[in-house]
């Protein structure tokens, strides 16, 4: 029995070999660069040169398939060096890419016209060889039914497995998907289904624009999501936000739902694309702008970021725990708002994680700074250690107390008009110099308006504010303290969440 699987073992390893042989035995070519096959029209002859890969892709178009050829040149390769990241076996079943001239053309079969027969002929005889093979092993299956009977549940179980796996995704919604591959608490979809949700989108209106790019609401089977198109020079940013959002352990209600990364060639330029959860209200700062709120409504709104943050901030220790973040660019555009009316952390291409073994930073590669009016002394002045982790910790709850400040503003029977922070002392795009002498050689901070103290619940959240922006950074609340703070404020017994 054990000589015969041997003998079945290495005639499939002669087959794959000699086909591997053949193949680049008739593709070897010296006199020139790596030939793929491209049905671009600006592409001679059906061919294009380049010193990276050749890539066959899969997409979906209103409803049908279409199939692209081309070549991948090594300057557009990320990261640099390697093989494309979306391009990896493993994560991928939709890019295909390869190294040899013309191995793109026999990916997908219907696109392969022009092949020869001698291109054939390995396929025909590794064909044979497997035939013989399993001719040899169903007259072996029908000697011991015993064995056939056994090997069949090992060989067809797991298919049928696949199968209803594939119909539960096909029928499932993106949160069902979440909660069936990560618990509610993991780092996101799998990359493969990642790719089959962005590939499968339709955007239909802008709602947002920023350095980065656009912000899109976009459908899928129904659901709206938020579609963040980064562009192609912001392509660190947009790598270093994806692979924060899919941290371990980072999928918190008071976090920006993460579901899916991709890059979507447009035919002039690649799009990369950020796709998370889309909530109507917006960001906060848009909010307040249109609306008014009750004391109700400003704590649940501040226990939310609150709880957010401290989320963030917390290490969870285990072998798949998560790492401390630090947001570093904390302000109500950053921040969004639920129809329940809590709020979302959002925009994370800043943050820096706490590597515990090193006791080091992973600050990003990006040119990208924090938005400077709701920068804390320490940042404005250069006087913060950006080797030690805690410093980061201590400049989001800077830039918190500040987001509560705005927000107390809008509440009350009387309430004041929005307003950002520092309005009155600084123009509406402040240079650093405006605001380092604003907050670091003046120290002035947002005024407090004379009603809050009349009232129970302003008058408490005030407090708050206050311990977070002390010019002394060691002497501010952490985000844990402020959360529980707000919790004990929303508990008291004339006022209820």
């Amino acid at each position: 029995m054990f000589f015969f699987k041997n003998v079945v073992m290495d005639a499939f390893r002669c087959s794959k070999y000699l086909i591997l042989i053949l193949s680049i035995f008739w593709r070897l070519d010296f006199a020139h660069g790596l030939r793929c096959y491209c049905n671009f029209e600006s592409c001679p002859n059906s061919t294009c040169e380049t010193d990276g890969y050749c890539y066959a892709a899969t997409a979906l178009e209103n409803g049908l398939k279409k199939h692209t050829y081309h070549c991948w040149d090594r300057e557009k390769i990320f990261p640099p060096g390697d093989k494309p990241i979306w391009c990896r076996k493993e994560e991928s079943v939709d890019i295909y890419c390869c190294a040899t001239d013309y191995c793109n053309r026999d990916y997908l079969p219907e696109s392969n016209t022009s092949a020869t027969a001698w291109q054939v002929l390995p396929w025909i005889m590794g064909l044979m060889v497997l035939g013989v093979c399993a001719a040899i092993s169903l007259w072996w299956a029908r000697r011991s039914p015993k064995v056939l009977k056994r090997e069949s549940r090992s060989l067809f179980a797991p298919e049928d497995s696949c199968c209803e796996t594939r119909h539960s995704m096909m029928t499932a919604t993106i949160r069902d998907m979440i909660e069936l591959t990560t618990s509610g608490s993991g780092s996101g979809l799998p990359l493969l289904v990642q790719r089959s949700i962005a590939r499968q989108i339709q955007l239909v209106d802008i709602i947002g624009k920023g350095r980065f790019g656009e912000v899109w609401r976009g459908r899928w089977r129904g659901e709206n999501v938020a579609v963040k198109i980064f562009s192609s020079r912001e392509e660190c940013s947009w790598f270093r936000e994806a692979e924060i959002y899919q941290t371990v352990m980072l999928r918190h209600e008071n976090i920006l739902g993460f579901i899916a990364a991709d890059n979507k060639d447009n035919g002039t330029w690649t799009q990369l694309w950020l796709i998370t959860d889309y909530h109507e209200n917006g960001s906060l700062f848009d909010f307040l702008g249109a609306r008014t709120i009750d004391a109700n409504t400003l704590v649940k709104m501040a226990l939310s970021i609150a709880t957010g943050l401290a989320h963030l901030h917390m290490d969870i220790v285990g072998t798949k725990g998560k790492p401390a973040i630090a947001h570093r660019d904390l302000k109500s555009k950053n921040i969004l708002v639920k129809s329940n009316l809590t709020c979302v952390i959002g925009d994370l291409g800043l943050a820096v994680r706490h590597n515990v073994s090193s006791d080091s930073v992973d600050v990003p590669s990006t040119n990208r700074v924090g938005t400077k009016r709701y920068m804390a002394p320490e940042v404005l002045d250069e006087s913060m250690d950006s080797r030690q982790f805690d410093p980061y910790k201590r400049s989001d709850v800077y830039s918190l107390g500040l987001v509560l400040w705005e927000i107390a503003r809008r509440c009350g029977a009387m309430p004041d008009e929005y307003q950002p922070p520092y309005y009155e002392c600084v123009p509406p795009d402040p240079a650093l110099e405006d605001m380092r002498r604003v907050v670091c050689i003046e120290r002035r901070r947002p005024v407090l308006p004379n009603r809050w103290h009349s009232d129970p619940v302003l008058s408490a959240i005030s407090k708050v504010m206050k311990e977070c922006w002390y010019q002394n950074p060691a002497a501010r609340l952490t985000a844990l303290r402020i959360k529980k703070t707000l919790a004990n404020i929303a508990t008291v017994d004339h006022f209820k969440l």
